[in-house]
Protein backbone atom coordinates (compact mmCIF):
# COMPACT_ATOMS: atom_id res chain seq x y z
CA UNK A 1 0.00 0.00 0.00
CA UNK A 2 1.39 3.48 -0.97
CA UNK A 3 2.28 5.82 2.00
CA UNK A 4 0.09 9.13 1.76
CA UNK A 5 2.81 11.79 1.33
CA UNK A 6 3.35 14.24 3.70
CA UNK A 7 2.45 17.71 3.31
CA UNK A 8 4.64 20.70 4.09
CA UNK A 9 3.30 23.24 6.59
CA UNK A 10 2.60 26.74 6.29
CA UNK A 11 0.92 28.94 8.64
CA UNK A 12 -1.14 31.69 7.41
CA UNK A 13 -1.76 35.03 9.48
CA UNK A 14 -4.54 36.60 8.57
CA UNK A 15 -7.86 38.89 9.72
CA UNK A 16 -10.14 37.63 7.41
CA UNK A 17 -11.19 34.10 7.15
CA UNK A 18 -14.36 32.31 6.23
CA UNK A 19 -17.68 33.21 6.93
CA UNK A 20 -16.35 36.38 6.20
CA UNK A 21 -17.58 37.93 3.41
CA UNK A 22 -15.86 40.34 1.10
CA UNK A 23 -12.74 40.87 -1.16
CA UNK A 24 -10.41 40.81 2.00
CA UNK A 25 -11.20 37.13 2.57
CA UNK A 26 -10.85 35.83 -0.87
CA UNK A 27 -7.11 35.59 -1.62
CA UNK A 28 -6.05 32.94 0.79
CA UNK A 29 -9.05 31.10 0.86
CA UNK A 30 -8.26 30.50 -2.32
CA UNK A 31 -4.74 29.90 -2.00
CA UNK A 32 -5.23 27.65 0.75
CA UNK A 33 -8.32 25.69 -1.68
CA UNK A 34 -4.69 25.07 -4.14
CA UNK A 35 -2.08 24.53 -1.39
CA UNK A 36 -2.65 20.65 -0.80
CA UNK A 37 -2.26 19.89 -4.62
CA UNK A 38 0.93 21.82 -4.64
CA UNK A 39 2.36 19.68 -0.92
CA UNK A 40 1.56 22.01 1.38
CA UNK A 41 -1.09 21.97 4.63
CA UNK A 42 -2.44 25.63 5.14
CA UNK A 43 -2.55 26.23 8.78
CA UNK A 44 -4.46 29.15 9.40
CA UNK A 45 -4.41 31.73 12.29
CA UNK A 46 -7.13 34.23 12.59
CA UNK A 47 -9.38 35.92 15.16
CA UNK A 48 -12.17 33.99 17.12
CA UNK A 49 -14.63 37.21 17.24
CA UNK A 50 -13.56 39.37 14.24
CA UNK A 51 -15.59 42.21 13.57
CA UNK A 52 -17.13 42.07 10.47
CA UNK A 53 -19.83 43.27 8.97
CA UNK A 54 -20.35 40.27 5.60
CA UNK A 55 -20.77 37.06 6.27
CA UNK A 56 -20.39 34.34 3.07
CA UNK A 57 -20.84 30.30 3.94
CA UNK A 58 -20.27 30.15 0.27
CA UNK A 59 -16.54 29.51 1.10
CA UNK A 60 -16.57 26.94 3.60
CA UNK A 61 -16.22 24.88 0.40
CA UNK A 62 -13.38 26.31 -0.20
CA UNK A 63 -11.46 24.85 2.88
CA UNK A 64 -9.36 21.70 2.44
CA UNK A 65 -9.97 19.14 4.78
CA UNK A 66 -6.57 19.49 5.75
CA UNK A 67 -6.52 22.66 6.76
CA UNK A 68 -6.10 23.47 10.08
CA UNK A 69 -7.05 26.47 12.06
CA UNK A 70 -6.36 28.29 15.09
CA UNK A 71 -8.46 30.77 16.56
CA UNK A 72 -7.83 33.05 19.39
CA UNK A 73 -10.07 36.17 20.79
CA UNK A 74 -9.00 40.05 19.40
CA UNK A 75 -9.75 42.86 21.42
CA UNK A 76 -10.91 45.28 18.88
CA UNK A 77 -11.92 49.23 20.43
CA UNK A 78 -15.22 49.39 18.08
CA UNK A 79 -17.67 48.76 21.02
CA UNK A 80 -15.75 51.90 22.94
CA UNK A 81 -16.40 54.37 19.17
CA UNK A 82 -20.09 52.86 19.38
CA UNK A 83 -20.49 54.88 22.59
CA UNK A 84 -19.63 58.21 20.89
CA UNK A 85 -21.10 57.52 17.38
CA UNK A 86 -23.86 55.12 15.19
CA UNK A 87 -20.62 54.51 13.02
CA UNK A 88 -17.67 52.49 13.71
CA UNK A 89 -15.27 55.18 12.29
CA UNK A 90 -11.98 53.16 13.80
CA UNK A 91 -12.81 51.21 10.72
CA UNK A 92 -10.50 52.84 8.09
CA UNK A 93 -12.71 51.18 5.56
CA UNK A 94 -15.22 54.32 6.23
CA UNK A 95 -12.67 56.78 6.00
CA UNK A 96 -14.09 58.40 2.51
CA UNK A 97 -14.22 61.59 0.96
CA UNK A 98 -17.79 63.01 0.07
CA UNK A 99 -19.45 61.54 3.22
CA UNK A 100 -20.86 63.98 5.73
CA UNK A 101 -18.87 63.94 8.91
CA UNK A 102 -19.80 64.96 12.49
CA UNK A 103 -17.37 66.26 15.24
CA UNK A 104 -17.58 62.88 16.88
CA UNK A 105 -16.41 61.12 13.57
CA UNK A 106 -13.72 63.41 13.06
CA UNK A 107 -12.67 62.87 17.01
CA UNK A 108 -12.91 58.88 16.99
CA UNK A 109 -10.94 59.34 13.38
CA UNK A 110 -8.02 61.51 15.06
CA UNK A 111 -8.13 59.09 17.75
CA UNK A 112 -7.86 55.91 15.64
CA UNK A 113 -5.44 57.31 13.08
CA UNK A 114 -2.92 58.55 16.01
CA UNK A 115 -3.33 56.12 18.99
CA UNK A 116 -4.05 52.55 17.12
CA UNK A 117 -0.91 52.23 14.82
CA UNK A 118 -1.08 50.66 12.06
CA UNK A 119 -4.59 50.01 12.76
CA UNK A 120 -7.07 48.75 15.75
CA UNK A 121 -6.06 45.31 15.47
CA UNK A 122 -2.54 45.97 17.18
CA UNK A 123 -3.74 45.01 20.29
CA UNK A 124 -3.89 40.99 19.56
CA UNK A 125 -0.10 41.58 18.19
CA UNK A 126 1.52 41.03 21.24
CA UNK A 127 -0.69 38.04 22.66
CA UNK A 128 -0.20 36.41 19.25
CA UNK A 129 3.29 36.31 19.44
CA UNK A 130 3.57 34.70 22.29
CA UNK A 131 0.75 32.18 21.57
CA UNK A 132 2.56 31.11 18.86
CA UNK A 133 6.12 31.11 19.74
CA UNK A 134 4.79 28.30 22.18
CA UNK A 135 2.59 26.79 19.24
CA UNK A 136 5.16 26.63 16.90
CA UNK A 137 7.60 25.24 19.30
CA UNK A 138 5.37 22.26 19.74
CA UNK A 139 4.02 22.44 15.94
CA UNK A 140 6.94 23.49 13.45
CA UNK A 141 6.02 24.82 9.94
CA UNK A 142 8.32 25.31 6.94
CA UNK A 143 7.24 28.98 6.38
CA UNK A 144 4.95 31.65 7.65
CA UNK A 145 2.81 34.06 5.68
CA UNK A 146 1.31 37.23 7.00
CA UNK A 147 -1.56 38.74 5.11
CA UNK A 148 -2.61 42.80 5.38
CA UNK A 149 -4.80 45.32 5.66
CA UNK A 150 -5.32 44.85 8.79
CA UNK A 151 -1.02 45.57 8.60
CA UNK A 152 -1.04 44.20 12.32
CA UNK A 153 -1.02 41.50 11.38
CA UNK A 154 2.90 41.96 9.59
CA UNK A 155 3.87 42.94 12.89
CA UNK A 156 2.84 39.52 13.93
CA UNK A 157 5.16 38.76 11.59
CA UNK A 158 7.85 40.54 12.11
CA UNK A 159 7.87 39.65 15.97
CA UNK A 160 7.83 35.54 15.28
CA UNK A 161 10.82 36.13 12.49
CA UNK A 162 12.87 38.24 15.05
CA UNK A 163 11.86 35.52 17.51
CA UNK A 164 11.95 32.08 15.66
CA UNK A 165 14.06 33.25 12.23
CA UNK A 166 11.69 30.86 10.47
CA UNK A 167 10.79 31.74 6.78
CA UNK A 168 8.35 34.85 6.56
CA UNK A 169 6.33 36.12 3.46
CA UNK A 170 4.73 39.43 3.83
CA UNK A 171 1.38 39.24 1.56
CA UNK A 172 -0.17 42.82 0.98
CA UNK A 173 -3.92 42.72 -0.64
CA UNK A 174 -3.12 46.74 -0.49
CA UNK A 175 -0.50 49.38 0.58
CA UNK A 176 0.52 50.39 3.51
CA UNK A 177 1.29 54.07 3.70
CA UNK A 178 -0.11 54.14 -0.08
CA UNK A 179 -3.52 53.28 0.64
CA UNK A 180 -6.57 54.98 -0.71
CA UNK A 181 -7.52 56.02 2.22
CA UNK A 182 -4.29 57.43 4.13
CA UNK A 183 -4.22 60.59 2.84
CA UNK A 184 -7.93 60.93 4.85
CA UNK A 185 -6.42 59.81 8.29
CA UNK A 186 -6.10 62.74 10.81
CA UNK A 187 -1.92 61.55 11.29
CA UNK A 188 0.26 64.01 13.36
CA UNK A 189 3.60 64.14 11.76
CA UNK A 190 4.82 61.55 14.64
CA UNK A 191 2.47 58.96 13.66
CA UNK A 192 2.94 59.44 10.13
CA UNK A 193 6.81 58.79 10.57
CA UNK A 194 5.87 55.96 12.88
CA UNK A 195 3.35 54.13 10.24
CA UNK A 196 6.59 54.57 7.57
CA UNK A 197 8.77 53.53 9.92
CA UNK A 198 6.87 50.06 10.74
CA UNK A 199 6.08 49.64 6.88
CA UNK A 200 10.00 50.19 6.15
CA UNK A 201 10.86 47.57 9.00
CA UNK A 202 8.64 44.67 7.48
CA UNK A 203 9.39 45.34 4.04
CA UNK A 204 13.24 45.11 4.86
CA UNK A 205 13.04 42.32 7.57
CA UNK A 206 10.89 39.99 5.07
CA UNK A 207 12.61 37.25 3.29
CA UNK A 208 9.64 37.95 0.49
CA UNK A 209 7.40 40.81 0.01
CA UNK A 210 4.20 39.59 -2.26
CA UNK A 211 1.87 42.32 -3.67
CA UNK A 212 -0.78 42.38 -5.69
CA UNK A 213 0.51 44.46 -8.59
CA UNK A 214 3.16 46.34 -10.10
CA UNK A 215 3.19 49.79 -8.93
CA UNK A 216 3.44 48.37 -5.53
CA UNK A 217 6.47 46.51 -6.27
CA UNK A 218 7.92 49.47 -7.52
CA UNK A 219 7.35 50.78 -3.99
CA UNK A 220 8.82 48.29 -1.87
CA UNK A 221 11.66 47.80 -4.37
CA UNK A 222 12.95 51.05 -2.62
CA UNK A 223 13.49 48.82 0.22
CA UNK A 224 13.96 45.54 -0.73
CA UNK A 225 15.18 43.23 -3.67
CA UNK A 226 12.58 40.85 -2.70
CA UNK A 227 9.29 41.76 -4.01
CA UNK A 228 7.28 39.91 -5.88
CA UNK A 229 3.92 40.45 -8.02
CA UNK A 230 1.64 37.72 -7.28
CA UNK A 231 -2.00 39.21 -8.67
CA UNK A 232 -5.36 38.42 -7.34
CA UNK A 233 -7.33 35.81 -9.56
CA UNK A 234 -10.50 33.97 -10.69
CA UNK A 235 -11.73 30.64 -9.74
CA UNK A 236 -12.71 28.84 -12.82
CA UNK A 237 -13.88 26.21 -10.98
CA UNK A 238 -17.39 27.80 -10.03
CA UNK A 239 -17.61 28.98 -12.85
CA UNK A 240 -21.46 28.42 -14.44
CA UNK A 241 -21.46 27.23 -18.18
CA UNK A 242 -23.88 28.62 -19.76
CA UNK A 243 -26.05 31.49 -19.15
CA UNK A 244 -28.89 34.12 -21.00
CA UNK A 245 -28.37 37.60 -21.12
CA UNK A 246 -29.71 40.37 -19.80
CA UNK A 247 -33.24 41.36 -22.14
CA UNK A 248 -31.89 44.77 -20.84
CA UNK A 249 -28.70 47.56 -21.93
CA UNK A 250 -27.27 46.25 -18.18
CA UNK A 251 -24.72 48.00 -17.05
CA UNK A 252 -23.18 46.12 -13.68
CA UNK A 253 -20.56 47.06 -10.88
CA UNK A 254 -20.46 44.38 -8.32
CA UNK A 255 -18.76 45.29 -4.79
CA UNK A 256 -18.80 48.95 -2.74
CA UNK A 257 -19.78 52.04 -4.38
CA UNK A 258 -18.70 54.62 -2.46
CA UNK A 259 -18.00 58.28 -2.63
CA UNK A 260 -14.38 57.64 -3.92
CA UNK A 261 -15.93 55.64 -6.82
CA UNK A 262 -18.57 57.76 -7.81
CA UNK A 263 -18.97 57.37 -11.52
CA UNK A 264 -20.15 61.20 -11.72
CA UNK A 265 -18.81 61.52 -15.91
CA UNK A 266 -20.49 58.21 -16.05
CA UNK A 267 -24.16 59.17 -14.79
CA UNK A 268 -23.87 62.71 -16.81
CA UNK A 269 -23.18 60.21 -20.26
CA UNK A 270 -26.34 58.12 -19.55
CA UNK A 271 -28.30 61.22 -19.05
CA UNK A 272 -27.62 63.03 -22.10
CA UNK A 273 -27.82 60.09 -24.03
CA UNK A 274 -30.79 59.57 -22.60
CA UNK A 275 -32.28 62.89 -23.63
CA UNK A 276 -30.52 62.60 -27.06
CA UNK A 277 -31.58 58.55 -28.08
CA UNK A 278 -35.10 58.08 -28.31
CA UNK A 279 -35.73 54.35 -26.53
CA UNK A 280 -32.11 54.65 -24.40
CA UNK A 281 -33.63 54.88 -21.22
CA UNK A 282 -36.26 52.21 -21.44
CA UNK A 283 -34.02 49.83 -22.37
CA UNK A 284 -31.03 50.69 -19.98
CA UNK A 285 -30.40 49.07 -16.58
CA UNK A 286 -28.21 50.49 -13.89
CA UNK A 287 -27.30 47.61 -11.29
CA UNK A 288 -25.14 48.10 -8.39
CA UNK A 289 -24.89 45.19 -6.73
CA UNK A 290 -23.16 45.42 -2.65
CA UNK A 291 -23.10 48.33 -0.46
CA UNK A 292 -23.88 51.55 -2.50
CA UNK A 293 -23.23 55.55 -0.63
CA UNK A 294 -26.23 57.95 -0.71
CA UNK A 295 -23.38 60.04 -2.54
CA UNK A 296 -23.67 57.59 -5.58
CA UNK A 297 -27.38 57.34 -4.89
CA UNK A 298 -28.12 61.34 -4.95
CA UNK A 299 -25.93 61.84 -8.06
CA UNK A 300 -27.98 59.07 -9.69
CA UNK A 301 -31.34 61.03 -8.71
CA UNK A 302 -29.40 63.98 -9.87
CA UNK A 303 -29.21 62.77 -13.26
CA UNK A 304 -32.31 61.66 -13.56
CA UNK A 305 -31.76 57.73 -13.75
CA UNK A 306 -33.26 56.74 -10.43
CA UNK A 307 -36.38 54.50 -12.67
CA UNK A 308 -33.12 52.84 -14.42
CA UNK A 309 -31.55 52.12 -11.17
CA UNK A 310 -31.57 48.49 -9.26
CA UNK A 311 -30.09 47.47 -6.11
CA UNK A 312 -28.82 44.37 -5.15
CA UNK A 313 -27.68 43.95 -1.76
CA UNK A 314 -24.36 41.40 -0.90
CA UNK A 315 -24.51 38.62 -2.74
CA UNK A 316 -22.94 35.65 -1.88
CA UNK A 317 -19.37 35.14 -4.02
CA UNK A 318 -20.57 31.38 -5.65
CA UNK A 319 -23.31 33.43 -7.51
CA UNK A 320 -21.91 36.87 -8.21
CA UNK A 321 -20.78 35.05 -11.33
CA UNK A 322 -24.06 34.68 -12.53
CA UNK A 323 -24.85 37.99 -12.62
CA UNK A 324 -21.57 39.16 -13.59
CA UNK A 325 -21.85 36.99 -16.91
CA UNK A 326 -25.81 37.99 -17.59
CA UNK A 327 -24.81 41.90 -17.89
CA UNK A 328 -24.46 43.46 -20.96
CA UNK A 329 -21.51 45.55 -19.64
CA UNK A 330 -19.38 44.97 -16.94
CA UNK A 331 -18.13 48.28 -15.00
CA UNK A 332 -15.16 48.70 -12.67
CA UNK A 333 -14.36 51.88 -11.11
CA UNK A 334 -10.85 52.96 -9.60
CA UNK A 335 -10.97 55.24 -6.44
CA UNK A 336 -10.24 58.85 -7.20
CA UNK A 337 -7.45 59.31 -5.05
CA UNK A 338 -3.73 60.30 -4.86
CA UNK A 339 -2.70 56.44 -5.44
CA UNK A 340 -5.41 55.71 -8.16
CA UNK A 341 -2.68 54.41 -10.74
CA UNK A 342 -1.67 51.80 -8.45
CA UNK A 343 -5.45 50.47 -7.45
CA UNK A 344 -5.95 46.95 -8.95
CA UNK A 345 -9.19 45.67 -7.63
CA UNK A 346 -9.67 41.98 -7.40
CA UNK A 347 -13.09 42.15 -9.48
CA UNK A 348 -11.24 42.80 -11.94
CA UNK A 349 -10.24 38.96 -12.33
CA UNK A 350 -13.49 37.65 -12.04
CA UNK A 351 -14.70 40.36 -14.63
CA UNK A 352 -11.72 38.38 -17.39
CA UNK A 353 -13.88 35.29 -16.58
CA UNK A 354 -17.39 36.23 -17.07
CA UNK A 355 -15.93 37.82 -20.89
CA UNK A 356 -18.08 40.22 -20.93
CA UNK A 357 -17.09 44.27 -22.21
CA UNK A 358 -15.62 46.17 -19.22
CA UNK A 359 -15.78 49.62 -18.93
CA UNK A 360 -13.58 50.59 -16.50
CA UNK A 361 -13.01 54.43 -15.43
CA UNK A 362 -9.49 54.67 -14.15
CA UNK A 363 -6.01 56.13 -14.79
CA UNK A 364 -5.08 55.17 -18.60
CA UNK A 365 -1.55 54.26 -17.42
CA UNK A 366 -2.52 52.76 -14.54
CA UNK A 367 -1.32 48.92 -13.71
CA UNK A 368 -5.64 48.13 -13.89
CA UNK A 369 -5.19 49.77 -17.85
CA UNK A 370 -2.74 47.40 -18.09
CA UNK A 371 -4.32 44.22 -17.61
CA UNK A 372 -7.76 45.29 -19.54
CA UNK A 373 -5.28 46.38 -22.72
CA UNK A 374 -3.07 43.14 -22.95
CA UNK A 375 -6.20 41.16 -21.97
CA UNK A 376 -8.50 43.32 -24.78
CA UNK A 377 -11.01 43.25 -22.41
CA UNK A 378 -12.61 46.09 -22.27
CA UNK A 379 -11.98 50.08 -22.35
CA UNK A 380 -10.27 52.15 -19.94
CA UNK A 381 -11.53 55.93 -19.37
CA UNK A 382 -9.71 58.84 -17.62
CA UNK A 383 -12.08 60.67 -14.69
CA UNK A 384 -12.43 63.53 -17.19
CA UNK A 385 -13.24 61.52 -20.59
CA UNK A 386 -16.70 61.98 -20.96
CA UNK A 387 -16.63 62.38 -24.90
CA UNK A 388 -14.82 58.54 -25.37
CA UNK A 389 -17.02 57.32 -22.61
CA UNK A 390 -20.22 58.33 -24.75
CA UNK A 391 -18.97 57.23 -27.57
CA UNK A 392 -18.63 53.43 -26.16
CA UNK A 393 -21.62 53.30 -24.34
CA UNK A 394 -23.38 54.84 -28.13
CA UNK A 395 -20.89 52.07 -29.99
CA UNK A 396 -22.12 49.69 -27.30
CA UNK A 397 -25.72 50.57 -27.39
CA UNK A 398 -25.72 50.11 -30.77
CA UNK A 399 -24.32 46.35 -30.48
CA UNK A 400 -26.75 45.26 -27.96
CA UNK A 401 -29.44 46.32 -29.93
CA UNK A 402 -28.60 44.18 -32.89
CA UNK A 403 -27.46 41.77 -31.33
CA UNK A 404 -23.40 41.39 -31.71
CA UNK A 405 -22.12 42.56 -27.71
CA UNK A 406 -19.67 40.53 -27.60
CA UNK A 407 -15.85 40.89 -26.24
CA UNK A 408 -13.09 38.58 -27.54
CA UNK A 409 -10.69 38.79 -24.66
CA UNK A 410 -7.50 36.44 -24.64
CA UNK A 411 -4.58 35.74 -22.67
CA UNK A 412 -6.48 35.38 -19.33
CA UNK A 413 -5.40 31.89 -17.89
CA UNK A 414 -2.38 33.76 -15.79
CA UNK A 415 -4.91 34.79 -13.52
CA UNK A 416 -6.64 31.43 -12.61
CA UNK A 417 -6.15 30.75 -8.96
CA UNK A 418 -4.85 27.16 -9.79
CA UNK A 419 -2.02 28.99 -11.40
CA UNK A 420 -1.45 31.62 -9.29
CA UNK A 421 -0.58 28.83 -6.07
CA UNK A 422 1.89 27.53 -7.82
CA UNK A 423 3.25 30.89 -8.36
CA UNK A 424 3.09 31.41 -4.31
CA UNK A 425 4.71 27.93 -3.67
CA UNK A 426 7.41 28.48 -5.44
CA UNK A 427 8.19 31.21 -3.39
CA UNK A 428 7.58 28.99 -0.38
Amino acid sequence: MEKKKLLKRVLIITYYWVPMGGSGVQRWVKFSKYLPENGWQPVIYTPSNPDFPLRDESFLKDVPECCEIIRQPIWEPYRIASLFSKKKNLNTGMLRKGEKTSWKDNFLNFVRSNYFIPDPRVFWVKKSIKFLTNYLHENPVDVIVTNGPPHSMHLIGLGLKKKLGIRWIADFRDPWTNIDFYHALKLTNSSDQKHRALEKEVVRTADIVTVVGKSMQEEYLEYSDHVKVITNGYDQSISPKKVKRDNKFSIAHIGLMNADRNPKMLWKVLNKIGEEQPGFLEDLNIKLIGKVSENVLNTIEENYLTNQLELIDYVPHNEVHILQQTSQILLLVVNDTPNAKGILTGKIFEYLMARRPILAIAPEDGDLAEIINQTESGEVFGFLEMKKLEIFILKSYADYKNGSLEIKSHSIEMYNRQNLTKEMVALF
